[in-house]
């Protein structure tokens, strides 16, 4: 990891929420299950991280980075991370735990790419004694702890944020919905908190689940939903995340809206921070990987060891196999152009160069980023 991203761990999880260990004991069998592969390897474990695709920045950029220096720090540097991404394919997922099984990991941290379609490949895990961290996404099966973001939080401060740049204009016309991928639990949860927000504040005229997450789809989802509403008609769009919010930009831009509606996202990926300081994306939503991954390792690295980790959690979440699955949820912000500099620069996630490349130049200067 370079030292940038050491930064981002190191600062984003001080300044995010703090989680320790201290508290963890010994587990001891019960109920005649098998105890953890891992309990008897001290700190020479093996740990399996499946990720879900890369579409997406983040996981290749953070996560991965993120949850292997933390798995290190953990254990000395004693421990191995086995890595594999399904490239958005859930066949192609379930196969890699077949193969982490096979290769006799200790623990596996799993952010699926289908909640339900993992469930059973989840079980085969916790057949071989390999206990699963559900990482991001709440997977489906017999998991043994979760972490990620409150995400129903998400998609309420994603609505109020387009609310808040509607203003007095919010009965003038119709806002798109773009909301995620079916198979992704969190994309629900996003969606039901946004229409928490939303429903009776604005009028929604088109609504769309979009496939894979993929930024194409999403334009053309917009493209139909322009031709459908008439151009002049929209005037906000709610975006799940990032990604599809620059495959909307793209459509909008395409039809000639001047100025462009307001438009969410989340991630804070970099493309997206960029198109805020200019001007064409409202907002993201900051989401700290850093405490997130840090809240996966450390379950991991204890449930390897057979420890427990009730000094970990913070709640307690039902999936729709499995009833109060010990987790960790992590507070987000939202991200506009006010607020860059106390976050996504501050705890190191981008420098200010980054960001301001020659194209924003003009426009971080504006915004005092310099």
């Amino acid at each position: 990891m370079n030292t940038r991203m050491r930064r981002a761990a190191v600062a984003v999880a001080a300044g995010a929420m703090a989680v320790s260990l201290a508290a963890c004991g010994s587990a001891k069998e019960a109920g005649g299950e098998k105890k953890p592969t891992g309990a008897a390897a001290g700190d020479a474990i093996k740990v399996g991280l499946l990720l879900p695709e890369n579409q997406t920045a983040r996981y290749e950029k953070f996560d991965k980075p993120l949850i292997e220096k933390k798995v290190a720090d953990l254990t000395g540097g004693k421990a191995e991370v086995v890595y594999a991404n399904a490239k958005q394919d859930a066949t192609t997922q379930n196969s890699q735990v077949d193969t982490m099984i096979t290769n006799k990991v200790n623990v596996l941290i799993v952010d699926a790419v289908d909640a339900k379609a993992i469930a059973g490949a989840v079980k085969k895990a916790k057949d071989a004694g390999i206990p699963v961290v559900a990482y991001d996404r709440l997977a489906e099966g017999p998991i043994d702890a979760y972490t990620s973001f409150d995400n129903e939080e998400v998609g309420k401060v994603q609505g109020k944020a387009l609310l808040e740049a509607l203003g007095d204009k919010a009965k003038d016309g119709q806002i798109v919905m773009m909301n995620g991928s079916v198979t992704d639990p969190n994309a629900a949860l996003f969606k039901k908190g946004a229409h928490s927000v939303l429903d009776g504040k604005v009028t929604i005229g088109k609504e769309y689940d979009t496939k894979e997450w993929k930024p194409e789809n999403a334009n053309t989802n917009m493209a139909g939903a322009l031709s459908a509403l008439g151009k002049d008609k929209v005037i906000g769009v709610y975006s799940a995340n990032d990604g599809m919010a620059g495959g909307i930009i793209t459509a909008l831009k395409a039809a000639g809206l001047s100025p462009l509606p307001p438009v969410t996202g989340q991630d804070a990926e970099l493309a997206g921070v960029q198109r805020i300081v200019a001007g064409e994306q409202f907002m993201s939503v900051y989401k700290p990987y850093a405490p997130e991954a840090s809240a996966a390792a450390e379950m991991a690295v204890a449930l390897a060891k057979g420890e427990k980790i009730d000094g970990i959690i913070n709640n307690n979440i039902d999936s729709p196999t499995t009833k109060a699955v010990p987790s960790v949820l992590i507070p987000v912000v939202s991200l506009t152009k006010t607020n860059i500099k106390d976050t996504v620069v501050k705890d190191g996630v981008y420098t200010v160069e980054e960001i301001c490349t020659d194209k924003y130049a003009a426009a971080c200067a504006t915004l005092g980023l310099k």
